[in-house]
């Protein structure tokens, strides 16, 4: 049987993800941690970009073990995508050699659990016209952005089916949806 694999990205009213701590901190409620809980529990491998793996191996490691995210994150299998970063990468991380999307494919048809792509946009973007990602899930900002999209004029129309969208108490709303082939 095939893992699922979930993007997950912040974003704003207008679609930006670039710089998502621009927008998101402070607007972090009981639902976002309740749904973050309730996602992370089955992954145990994590896709990222150079970029996000090098800010988070920076910071993460540094929290408190009784951290529920640094808890996950510290511990699952992380897989890089990289042309610039070489040797050990520590915090058990691998760096992705060849294609990303033949990767994540390989990886999706092995054995574990759930495979999550925290980011960044090119990474997620890239998995997702690949045909790798199975769900995406936006937590939509009550706020407007200057910065990269996830969906710029680059991206063929491509339906979506959305499986939940639940408004948080911190003005956010967590959108889940399924991928599904152009109508």
């Amino acid at each position: 049987m095939s893992r699922l694999v979930t993007a997950h990205l912040f974003t704003s009213v207008n679609g930006v993800c670039e710089s998502p701590n621009e927008f998101q901190f402070g607007a972090f409620g009981p639902e976002e941690g309740e749904m973050m809980g309730r996602v992370i529990g089955p992954v145990t491998d994590m896709v990222l970009g150079a970029t996000l793996f090098r800010e988070w191996s920076e910071f993460w490691p540094t929290m408190p073990a009784d951290d529920p995210f640094a808890r996950f994150v510290n511990g699952v299998r992380k897989h890089v995508v990289s042309s610039t970063l070489t040797g050990d990468l520590g915090w058990n991380a691998t760096r992705i050699k060849g294609g990303p999307v033949e990767y994540v494919r390989a990886l999706k048809e092995g054995e574990g659990g759930d495979i999550s792509v925290g980011g960044g946009v090119e990474t997620v973007r890239t998995l997702f016209l690949g045909g790798v990602v199975d769900r995406l899930r936006l937590t939509m900002h009550p706020a407007v952005g200057s910065g990269r999209r996830l969906f710029d004029e680059s991206v063929p129309v491509t339906r979506l089916e959305l499986l939940e969208a639940v408004p948080t108490s911190a003005g956010n709303v967590l959108l889940t949806y399924a991928l599904r082939p152009t109508d």
